[in-house]
């Protein structure tokens, strides 16, 4: 069967297995914040009607200005995009039928946007325990346009050494190669990043989500910071009004509050220690994740499928991991979410051990 490139769709998931959908559902395979939007989105809400009327401003500048000020860098070093899956499409138009490497398992938009634009695709696999394997790594990308690597990692949720980043940029600096750090869920681990390395490496491009830490998937934006030539040179490639009025707005007014990410990232790290803990003493294995999604799996099955059909019977929806390369079905990802939503999971893990 042809499985689901991406989480969010539990209904399309259902069809495509051919499976009656429960009537209630609870979508572990989202992995946006549990607790929903900042209540300052729905304060401003009805006031932001009147600016559907008129085209937004095509630069952004408002909120381009705010980024710029929150990372210390300049304004013509941000360029703001329709979600960081649009930017990842600039990316691919930029490095048309070059080749690029990917540290994999990885979000699949990397190979799937470079392939629409020819570009030959080179994997490299994380060492086993999900390290970076940085020599090879260097050694593959040498002659390549670009490197992608994903930290926190998507789907394990494991965050790579800034040093090891700062190695891999030393190595190839003179090469040409782009080396390009997804950080779409940055802000669910703290306050590391590689924001500082780019005053000293000009090959470093940098991608960020607003819709995942603010639970605005729908709304449609990220932004990607690079060295100002870098940056102008993709920015050419973004279209007029790329990003929609009602999202220009709502950005600009969850990036006015820092408070609401650090409050998130608080309660989401108690509830998956919590789960870990559980998972722990059940036997089950996992990711060590520093954010708000895990992978998982039961050590007895090497496919994960019985477990992921089990839980879909009982309408918790996993995400699957046939698309991920170096994963194949041996793992699930499952997102953190409130207290009670992850123990309808506990409850239903429980009833898994018991018959199997």
């Amino acid at each position: 069967m042809k499985w689901p490139a991406h989480g969010s769709n539990p209904a399309h998931l259902y069809e495509s297995l051919q499976m009656d959908q429960p009537e209630c559902i609870t979508d572990f395979s989202v992995n946006v914040n549990p607790y929903g939007p900042p209540p300052s989105l729905q304060a401003n809400w009805e006031s932001w009607l009147a600016s559907v009327s008129d085209y937004p401003d095509p630069y952004g500048q408002t909120v381009t200005g705010q980024i710029a000020r929150l990372n210390g860098v300049t304004d013509q070093q941000v360029v703001l995009g329709n979600g960081a899956a649009e930017l990842i499409q600039f990316l691919g138009q930029l490095w048309r039928g070059q080749k690029v490497v990917i540290a994999q398992p990885a979000f699949s938009e990397y190979e799937a946007a470079c392939r629409v634009y020819g570009c030959e695709i080179d994997n490299v696999f994380l060492n086993k325990g999900g390290s970076l394997p940085v020599h090879e790594l260097a050694a593959k990308a040498h002659d390549a346009a670009a490197l992608f690597i994903c930290t926190p990692n998507n789907p394990s949720g494991l965050a790579f050494p800034v040093e090891e980043i700062a190695q891999l940029l030393e190595c190839l600096s003179s090469s040409g190669c782009k080396v390009v750090i997804d950080e779409a869920f940055y802000d669910f681990a703290g306050s590391s990043t590689v924001v500082p390395l780019l005053q000293d490496y000009s090959n470093l491009i940098i991608l960020r989500s607003l819709t995942k830490m603010y639970a605005i998937a729908g709304l449609r934006i990220g932004y990607l910071l690079a060295a100002e030539p870098l940056a102008l040179q993709i920015a050419r490639f973004r279209p007029h009004w790329n990003v929609n009025a009602i999202a220009l707005k709502a950005a600009e007014t969850v990036l006015a509050d820092p408070s609401f990410a650090e409050r998130s990232r608080k309660r989401i790290a108690a509830e998956r220690e919590r789960m870990f803990q559980f998972l722990e003493k059940q036997g089950f294995q996992f990711t060590r994740s520093v954010v708000n999604f895990y992978l998982l799996r039961d050590p007895v099955l090497e496919d994960q499928k019985p477990l992921f059909l089990f839980l879909l019977k009982k309408g918790i929806v996993l995400r699957h991991t046939y698309n991920y390369p170096g994963l194949a079905g041996r793992w699930l990802r499952t997102s953190v979410k409130t207290e009670a939503e992850n123990n309808q999971l506990r409850e239903a893990l429980l009833e898994w051990k018991k018959h199997n």
